[in-house]
């Protein structure tokens, strides 16, 4: 009998195998018949895991392929700079276009976010919240006030990788950064020329719009750019900060002295094209022009 036992068991396992179940998936009985082994659990148990593995690793590649997908259309077609997401991109285009959509009503500044105008409205509410404790000035933002203790502290921590030039603010370095890459970013909208910084596309932008919003307390002169009002608050004051080394003779602006220092060094740069005489400043060649 037990031998009859024997060879049905041999008969069961072999036919399996023909039928193409592994043989690790058999089921092996005892001789004893007391005890019925399954193999194929934990093979199936381990198959099974990797198959999850090797799903999550596909969901995790195609997530990436994804974001990379959005990621590539989300790139700026001035620059090339990729954004994580639509508003980003459409954020950083105003860097290229000049556009300044949020702009202050208690005055004339605009902004390319809105975050930036809530901040700079701190300003006109008078509010000073952020006290420097070395000179107690104060300041409307803390990162003013970060910004202004680097001139107690001397400190400088950010550095140009192009030259040994090193800045007390990060927006500093990126504008002098332009300067190594000759980038120009900001674009007038009424004719060809580019900026690398965005204040000179606004100032650029008056000569087109006429606007001079710079005016005079005591005359009722203004100007377009606030280093001009700056020169002509001097004719008000009688102010002379600009001294000759040479001599004893103080002037109200720069280009006096410069013109005047020449009449020390001999220096005559404005030569007339017709008679080749020379001169030290432009008045003085345009008043020899008119008389020929």
């Amino acid at each position: 009998m037990e031998n009859e036992t024997e060879e049905y068991q041999k008969l069961i396992v072999k036919e399996e195998n023909v039928a193409g179940i592994k043989e690790s998936e058999a089921v092996i009985i005892e001789n004893d018949g007391s005890e019925n082994v399954e193999l194929s659990e934990d093979k199936i148990l381990q198959e099974t895991n990797v198959q999850n593995d090797n799903t999550i690793l596909n969901n995790v590649i195609t997530d990436v392929s994804l974001y990379n997908d959005d990621l590539f259309s989300n790139k700026c077609s001035l620059c090339n700079k990729t954004f994580s997401d639509s508003s980003q991109l459409k954020r950083h285009m105003r860097i290229h276009t000049g556009e300044r959509p949020y702009q202050c009503d208690e005055c004339d500044k605009a902004f390319t976010q809105n975050g930036h105008l809530i901040r700079h409205k701190i300003i006109h509410s008078g509010e000073n919240p952020f006290q420097c404790n070395q000179c107690h000035q104060t300041f409307t933002q803390s990162g003013s006030l970060r910004k202004h203790m680097r001139i107690h502290t001397g400190e400088r921590p950010y550095q140009c990788n192009q030259c040994d030039k090193v800045f007390s603010d990060k927006g500093t370095l990126e504008k002098h950064m332009r300067i190594h890459s000759g980038e120009k970013p900001y674009q007038c909208s009424h004719c060809d020329k580019n900026f690398s910084q965005n204040s000179s596309l606004r100032s650029h932008m008056r000569s087109h719009t006429g606007e001079r919003p710079y005016k005079c307390s005591q005359c009722d002169k203004a100007f377009s750019h606030s280093s001009h009002l700056n020169k002509h608050m001097i004719a008000h004051t009688g102010e002379r900060p600009f001294q000759c080394s040479e001599c004893d003779k103080t002037y109200s602006w720069n280009s006096q002295l410069k013109n005047h220092m020449r009449s020390h060094t001999g220096e005559r740069p404005y030569q007339c094209t017709l008679c080749k005489k020379t001169y030290v400043d432009k008045r003085s060649l345009a008043n020899h022009k008119k008389c020929i």
